[in-house]
């Protein structure tokens, strides 16, 4: 933490707005995926997908991204929701399927702000279907 006392008014501002910003940012998928998901995916821990493989990837990028990112998000089969880490953002955890599924051939680009509003309206859908299932 930079102590704001030795700076100017106009100088301590634009650095608590430059971190803030700095903050924000949310990660890349790649960073995601190294730091959250490499931990199953990357070995095929509990059957999860692994990183890269064609064949076991095709069939859920067939799904459609707003689908399969939003029932990975609220979790499904062994994955936990979130992938494990609650702090994740929807934004990060949707930009890291989106890296895993280029990694076996899908062309699928980081969300923007409308494949965000998708996968949120998947997530509600699937959300009360787990629901009506209890």
């Amino acid at each position: 933490m930079i102590d704001l006392r030795f700076f100017s008014g106009a100088t301590a501002l634009a650095l608590l707005l430059a971190g803030a910003a700095h903050a924000q940012t949310p990660k890349s998928g790649e960073q995601v995926y190294k730091e959250v998901c490499a931990a199953c995916h990357a070995q095929g821990v509990a059957n999860a997908p692994k990183f890269g493989d064609k064949k076991i990837w095709t069939p859920l990028i067939a799904e459609g991204q707003a689908v399969l990112t939003a029932h990975a998000w609220v979790g499904v089969r062994a994955m936990p929701p979130r992938g494990g880490n609650p702090n994740l953002s929807q934004e990060e955890f949707s930009r890291a399927v989106a890296y895993m599924a280029r990694a076996a051939g899908g062309n699928w680009r980081d969300p923007d702000a409308k494949m965000l509003g998708r996968i949120k309206a998947e997530e509600a859908e699937r959300v009360k279907n787990l629901n009506t299932k209890k």
